[in-house]
């Protein structure tokens, strides 16, 4: 993946991550039924998947990699 699509991807998944929180971490209405979409574990994907993201990103700017032992 080039810069775009990485910076792009993680825009999106920071966006989704925040979202998902808010939407977690609003209180249970018993009156509206069941909560079907889990949030919190949409949070914690999206998250992962900018962390991930930034790793890939820190990569393409030319972070220093540690050699391999093999």
């Amino acid at each position: 993946m080039n810069l775009t699509v990485t910076l792009a991807l993680m825009a999106a998944c920071l966006a989704l991550a925040v979202f998902a929180g808010w939407r977690g971490s609003r209180p249970w209405e018993p009156s509206r039924g069941v909560r079907m979409t889990p949030w919190r574990l949409i949070m914690l994907f999206s998250g992962a998947a900018a962390f991930i993201l930034g790793i890939h990103l820190a990569a393409l700017l030319g972070a220093p990699q540690p050699p391999t032992p093999y």
